[in-house]
């Protein structure tokens, strides 16, 4: 709370310090706090979204925020550049797969980045990111070589990257990729599962190799899409993040974002990645502390009170399984609620 009144502050003294950001994905459940916390701190916000009532249900009546009617997967390119001008940021929070297959993450980079493209100067090397992805935790390990896999178990073996629904984590990757080859200073954010209750504010922790599991707050997720916008220690870097509970936000993101590498340096060694892996999980949620025993749609204190019987490490998925991820990729095609499904299987 400290760093929230801080930044405030600041913006009152110096409205110059304040920007005109773009939110994709405004209506969602990340969406809505995200354009909750850029208004709190003083800036504008021009929200994307497809259905107006929606818009003026979930978001809040300010000045300081606009809504745009848009359907990006389907809108001119002109109509795209239209609706970021005069924008000096954007936060993407959408995802999902269109009814005929395609990403709806990597149309979004396709569609939005010449927007941000046109005014930037390389020689700004110290400029905070101009488009910040929420991507997710996970985007990378079904690429891991079965070695890795084994290694590193504790990270592999859950429900969201066994069951892959409807790919959307290489889909998800490429969309990254697609960021990361632009040129535009960005920032990728890759939290765990969403835990929209239960699961109280606490501390963010970042970490890089992909290698994160557990729980994240989505007011703390928000909270850090907001934060790296003026940050220039989290330009061209790539990092996933959770909460952990029982500890306060820090006053500045600043410290732990100076710490991470640039997507320039990356991979990680190997023994980096294990020694990360090592102390995260550490930090699992539950008593076991042990996510391989998780079905999809189960959770850490089901298993700890023995509510349903743990999976065995390595198990086929189940036919509810399936019929879950099945559903899931389903919802991801309709564009309704999909991060609210995949907080389901992490």
């Amino acid at each position: 709370m400290a760093r929230l009144a801080i930044s405030a502050l600041l913006l009152l003294l110096d409205p110059l310090l304040a920007l005109n950001v773009a939110v994709v994905g405004a209506t969602g459940r990340t969406g809505q706090l995200v354009v909750k916390a850029l208004e709190r701190d003083g800036h504008s916000v021009r929200a994307l979204v497809r259905n107006r009532e929606k818009a003026q249900e979930t978001l809040p009546s300010s000045p300081n925020v606009e809504c745009k009617v848009i359907d990006f997967c389907s809108a001119p390119a002109e109509e795209v550049l239209s609706a970021c001008e005069g924008m000096d940021r954007l936060v993407f929070c959408a995802t999902g797969i269109t009814e005929s297959g395609d990403s709806v993450d990597q149309i979004g980079m396709k569609v939005f980045l010449p927007a941000f493209q046109e005014d930037y100067h390389p020689s700004s090397s110290d400029a905070p990111p101009k488009v910040v992805l929420l991507s997710s935790a996970g985007v990378t390990r079904t690429s891991w070589d079965e070695d890795k896999k084994q290694r590193l178990i504790g990270a592999s073996d859950i429900p969201i990257i066994r069951l892959n629904p409807g790919g959307i984590l290489e889909k998800k990757c490429e969309a990254e990729d697609m960021l990361r080859q632009s040129g535009v200073p960005y920032c990728v954010v890759r939290p765990t599962g969403l835990k929209f209750e239960g699961w109280p504010q606490g501390r963010p922790i970042f970490s890089q190799g992909d290698v994160a599991v557990g729980r994240t707050n989505p007011m703390d997720l928000a909270d850090v899409l907001v934060s790296v916008l003026t940050e220039p220690a989290a330009s061209g870097k790539t990092f996933e993040m959770f909460t952990l509970t029982g500890y306060p936000a820090p006053r500045s993101c600043s410290t732990a974002l100076e710490r991470l590498k640039p997507d320039s340096s990356m991979p990680l060694q190997e023994a980096e990645v294990e020694a990360t892996y090592n102390v995260l999980q550490q930090m699992l949620p539950g008593e076991e502390q042990d996510a391989t025993k998780l079905e999809m749609g189960r959770t850490y204190e089901q298993v700890d009170s023995r509510a349903v019987a743990a999976r065995e490490r390595g198990a086929a998925p189940t036919e509810r399984e399936r019929e879950l991820a099945a559903g899931v990729a389903q919802t991801a095609k309709s564009g309704l609620g999909i991060r609210r499904l995949l907080q389901k299987i992490f």
